[in-house]
């Protein structure tokens, strides 16, 4: 092997730090979780409904032999849910290192069509839900002087996409507020980056009619959907030393589609 190019991950990259990863059970948030494990952080596995996935990935942490781990149910657009979620983290460990701001859902539909709830419910847990979590952990990082906080936008907002106006809205917001968060908090070692997925193989792409897959393989340079892993090794390198002079950057990681 040549000098310089050893293996860019060591097992204890992130050991003795700890991680939040919100809506962790399954999917990009699932594999955040088990990749930050397994380079030694801590990690609190956030959840709203799906109890039983929330523990199988504890239990995937434990098998692959990573750090320690924890699943926390709470909703993260409920103010008083989220503060008592990230006492309970820092309580435990005493700090929170590590912010994935990944907790999201859908409800698509035409503009002329949406109903007010549907607007509501994205909005509070896509958008909302990243304003709580963040607010109540900067506390434990502007205390020590250090932190990362990763934002799991989207490429849609980026750039749009027809029938999903409130997630758009939701993650093109999560974009700007990434960027005002990074220069409000930059003088304390603590980086704010966004990651924008592209077309990921989830249960929420799964959903798509085959058309319309087709349709979006063609225009991906490199011909496949990505996996929740390439998010996943995106965000342990914001979240790693290797990335300490970069904030307040939306990264996207959708194979070329939309460059």
């Amino acid at each position: 092997m040549l000098p310089g190019f050893e293996t860019v991950w060591q097992v204890s990259e992130l050991e003795g730090r700890v991680s939040l990863v919100t809506g962790a059970s399954r999917g990009i948030g699932k594999a955040i979780a088990l990749k930050l494990a397994s380079l030694g952080s801590k990690v609190a596995v956030n959840y709203r409904e799906r109890e039983a996935e929330a523990n199988s990935v504890i239990e995937a942490i434990a098998s692959q032999g990573g750090g320690e781990a924890i699943a926390i149910k709470a909703d993260v657009a409920d103010t008083e849910a989220v503060k008592a979620m990230v006492e309970q983290v820092t309580d435990r460990w005493g700090s929170i290192d590590i912010l994935v701001n990944n907790a999201g859902i859908t409800r698509d539909t035409l503009v002329l069509r949406m109903g007010d709830k549907d607007w509501d419910e994205v909005i509070d847990t896509n958008l909302r839900g990243a304003y709580l979590c963040t607010k109540f952990a900067l506390r434990s990082m502007i205390r020590q002087r250090r932190g990362r906080i990763i934002n799991i936008s989207s490429i849609a907002g980026v750039m749009g996409n027809p029938g999903q106006s409130n997630y758009a809205a939701s993650k093109g917001g999560l974009i700007a507020f990434t960027k005002s968060v990074a220069r409000e908090i930059g003088s304390r070692n603590i980086t704010v980056n966004a990651v924008a997925p592209g077309f990921i193989a989830t249960d929420m792409t799964d959903k798509l009619p085959s058309e319309r897959k087709e349709s979006v393989l063609a225009i991906i340079p490199l011909q496949r959907f990505g996996e929740p892993e390439d998010v996943a090794e995106l965000v342990a390198f914001l979240a790693s030393e290797k990335a300490g002079y970069i904030t307040g950057q939306v990264i996207c990681i959708d194979g070329g589609a939309f460059t």
